[in-house]
């Protein structure tokens, strides 16, 4: 059974909670039993690293089929949304996609899995009939993304001198350049007197 795609609404499996917070009840502990979740959510807070993410509030695709098995609900699929951050040369903003496929395993409560696993981050847990999608999701697109965006594979980056993107004055005539006074010039240059002055 198919959500559709205009978020949360009767029938469809988002939980109050979250938008990534799914309730599972209607596949009833039985082995073998399936439904399919596809709908377009908004992403309840920013998700990423530190120079690109999915903004909050972005639209996020969920195309995912979850299964009971034995030992709880495994939820698999794909999840897709925008992306903006800003270049790690030259700082432009820098838009794009990010789609992530997860497979997770949530155990049911009093299962082999639930009592075998310690650390609760090891496996995820189905609580009150839904499962959390929200922490999978992060760590899933943390990974996905790149630790340095580029807006072009050769961005030349900011001039150390000025600060300015230097592919904005890669089309002019003349190369961008400054003229640095040698430091050990510099003081002298500063008591030079006018031509005027020092006659006497």
């Amino acid at each position: 059974m198919a959500g559709s795609k205009h978020g949360a609404h009767r029938g469809s499996p988002l939980g109050p909670r979250s938008p990534f917070v799914l309730d599972v009840s209607r596949l009833g502990m039985r082995p073998g039993s399936m439904i399919t979740f596809d709908d377009t959510v908004s992403a309840p807070s920013r998700i990423g690293i530190e120079l690109i993410g999915i903004p909050e509030g972005a639209p996020v695709d969920l195309d995912l089929r979850l299964e009971s098995v034995s030992e709880g609900v495994l939820v698999s699929g794909t999840v897709s949304a925008p992306t903006e951050g800003e270049c790690s040369r030259c700082l432009t903003p820098v838009t794009g996609d990010v789609e992530i496929y997860l497979t997770e395993l949530f155990a049911y409560p009093d299962s082999a899995t639930e009592a075998t696993t310690d650390e609760d981050d090891e496996v995820g847990r189905v609580v009150d009939d839904t499962v959390d999608l929200e922490q999978p999701i992060i760590d899933a697109v943390g990974m996905m993304l790149p630790f340095s965006p580029l807006c072009r594979e050769d961005c030349p980056g900011l001039c150390p001198e000025c600060g300015i993107p230097l592919a904005d004055v890669e089309a002019d005539a003349e190369p961008h350049r400054h003229d640095v006074v040698d430091p050990r010039w510099a003081k002298l240059a500063a008591l030079q007197l006018p031509d005027d002055e020092g006659r006497g």
